[in-house]
């Protein structure tokens, strides 16, 4: 059943954007602000006096429906000058919200969640996990939505973050597209939990297994061109991609990637780089175009 569910991060969000000038740009584009993983916001209008003046705006109003497990994004200069509330829910639903208001910009949904059917896991409806990335020279939204069907994948979408609209040449079916060294991705039992990343015009997006650790699962690391997704043009029927393969056992797999992607998790010393763990220099995988 879905839930509909006050966000108290949007809520701080909408009471900060009230004590920033005209002129601030204080966007939040991706999981604890920085590829750092460190949590850190600094922004010198958000000083001791202002945040002890901080007040509940019983007007803002962000309600959504779905179960909430990502964080959250803050982006200034929306449509009509705006400032926005990215959240994303495990029902599929992705939702661009006044940071004022809390009154819907826009909202999408991608496909129906996976709701049965799983080999393990404690996550239902399962859609999108992972915190999403913004590229603001772009204006696009990149995430994973784990989507039902005959077949139940995951697919790496690209939004444009003004209007919702998918960008050009997305989703990426990462069934259809991940391959390394005769392994095959299999969404089934996999799952991403880990925020994406943006680095040098390449999203990246992690998986691990499902909570039981069920089935032939592997970490997987995926990166795609944010703009060329299917790199054709380029590279022809195969796009060289990196992807990192954990070469040791799948519970280990799962704490180097979630470890890689800024979880607070530390990989057993069996899987540090250079060691069994992942193969060193990190192994080139290939992504397969459509």
């Amino acid at each position: 059943m879905k839930s509909s569910i006050r966000i108290f991060s949007l809520l701080v969000a909408s009471l900060w954007s009230a004590v920033l000038p005209a002129n601030a740009q204080v966007n939040v584009t991706q999981e604890h602000n920085n590829l750092s993983r460190d949590g850190v916001y600094i922004d010198a209008a958000f000083t001791p006096s202002e945040a002890a003046n901080l007040t509940r705006d019983l007007n803002f109003d962000g309600t959504i429906s779905g179960n909430v497990y990502a964080q959250p994004l803050y982006i200034e200069n929306g449509p009509g000058g705006a400032a926005m509330i990215i959240a994303v829910t495990e029902s599929n639903n992705i939702y661009a919200l006044n940071a004022t208001t809390g009154l819907v910009i826009w909202q999408r949904n991608v496909g129906p969640p996976v709701t049965s059917g799983l080999p393990c896991g404690n996550i239902s409806p399962l859609g999108i996990t992972g915190t999403p990335v913004v590229d603001l020279a772009s204006r696009s939204l990149f995430f994973d939505a784990m989507i039902d069907g005959a077949t139940k994948k995951h697919f790496i979408y690209s939004l444009n973050v003004d209007t919702g609209a998918t960008n050009a040449g997305w989703p990426v079916d990462v069934n259809a597209t991940a391959t390394y060294n005769g392994m095959t991705f299999t969404s089934l039992v996999q799952n991403e939990r880990g925020g994406l990343a943006l680095v040098n015009g390449i999203v990246y997006v992690a998986w691990s297994g499902h909570l039981g650790d069920c089935g032939s699962f592997h970490g997987w690391v995926v990166g795609v061109n944010i703009n060329n997704p299917s790199m054709a043009a380029e590279f022809g029927d195969m796009a060289v991609l990196p992807v990192m393969v954990p070469t040791c056992s799948s519970s280990r797999a799962t704490r180097l990637t979630r470890a890689a992607f800024g979880a607070a998790v530390k990989p057993s010393s069996a899987c540090k780089p250079g060691r069994s763990g992942l193969v060193s220099p990190p192994i080139t995988g290939r992504l397969r175009t459509g």
